[in-house]
């Protein structure tokens, strides 16, 4: 792959997070009701530009020149990212197994059944979460998925090992439809911050458990976040209702979390603090391009970058003479 490809895929996954929190301060019914979810928009992109940097200059620096350009493995990546959105949509949508259900149960059965393309699947399983409200049709849905399986390839050497990066390449698929075609995003609501003492554990719990199954047992990370996925859209649903439904996104959410490397969270206590994050950050863009899929990963590949964009500020601080 040449080296254009790859630094545009390196900038689709910083503009993507950008959109989303834009999206999210635009959303707020007003400065003053949303300060909060102003506040720390501006301080995630701070943080997280840090990271971002870093990043940048190990792109700069080590990405290389491949003469074979796109080839069939890359191809076939395409496909399944496509595969992945269209198979979710039509459970989510078609056999109403609601967004999370659908791409937890395709992750599971990606990661069991078909693991040399689970990865790709799964991104494009985070497409296929989107509101009918916002592609009314799998056609729809087939070129998000299309325009997702090119960023998948395209960014295949950029910010690996953060949780949440499948997620971010689905969003921008999205993105890149809803503003090609014409369409439109779903009603906004407000941040519902009283929430926050009930969403940030749920988070955080669901960022470890994602962590313990896909590396402690040796599940591998998209089985990991899909069985958390899979057992919260079930019961926490019939548990509670619709505040279940709520819940059950959130630990959905911060499952991807899970996801990363320990090159990028060292320990479990990394993963559960930026679960934690992974919360508070859910609740600030509720208001952001609703109804799009892609947005629950984006979250948390935020959370996470902005984790690591503390880490890096504070390994400068402790040595400033160096």
């Amino acid at each position: 792959m040449y080296r254009p490809i790859q630094f545009a895929g390196y900038v689709a996954l910083l503009l993507t997070p950008a959109a989303l929190l834009a999206s999210a301060v635009a959303g707020l019914p007003s400065l003053s009701a949303g300060s909060l979810g102003v506040q720390t928009g501006i301080a995630l992109t701070l943080t997280g530009t840090v990271a971002a940097a870093a990043e940048r200059d190990r792109v700069v620096d080590e990405f290389a020149l491949d003469a074979a350009g796109f080839d069939r493995t890359d191809g076939s990546d395409v496909i399944a990212v496509t595969v992945g959105a269209l198979v979710t949509y039509g459970a989510s949508v078609g056999a109403e197994l609601g967004p999370v259900l659908a791409s937890a149960v395709v992750g599971l059965a990606a990661g069991l059944a078909l693991p040399r393309v689970a990865v790709p699947l799964y991104c494009g399983s985070f497409v296929g979460m989107a509101s009918p409200a916002v592609f009314p049709g799998p056609e729809f849905v087939a070129v998000a998925g299309l325009l997702a399986g090119l960023a998948f390839v395209a960014t295949a050497e950029s910010f690996g090992g953060f949780g949440g990066k499948l997620g971010t390449i689905a969003l921008f698929g999205c993105i890149i439809t809803v503003a090609c075609l014409g369409l439109e995003y779903g009603a906004t609501s407000a941040p519902a911050w009283d929430l926050v003492p009930i969403v940030v554990p749920v988070a955080a719990v669901a960022a470890v458990a994602t962590v313990v199954l896909s590396l402690r047992l040796e599940l591998g990370a998209v089985v990991g976040s899909a069985l958390v996925g899979t057992v919260a859209g079930i019961a926490f649903p019939l548990a509670l209702a619709e505040l279940g439904t709520t819940l059950a996104t959130v630990a959905f959410c911060a499952s991807f979390v899970g996801m990363s490397s320990t090159e990028r969270l060292a320990t479990v206590g990394h993963v559960g603090v930026a679960g934690g994050l992974c919360g508070l950050v859910y609740l600030a863009v509720t208001p952001a391009v609703a109804g799009a899929g892609g947005k629950l990963g984006t979250t948390a590949f935020v959370s996470c970058i902005v984790l690591v964009g503390l880490e890096e500020v504070r390994d400068v601080v402790a040595a400033p003479g160096e």
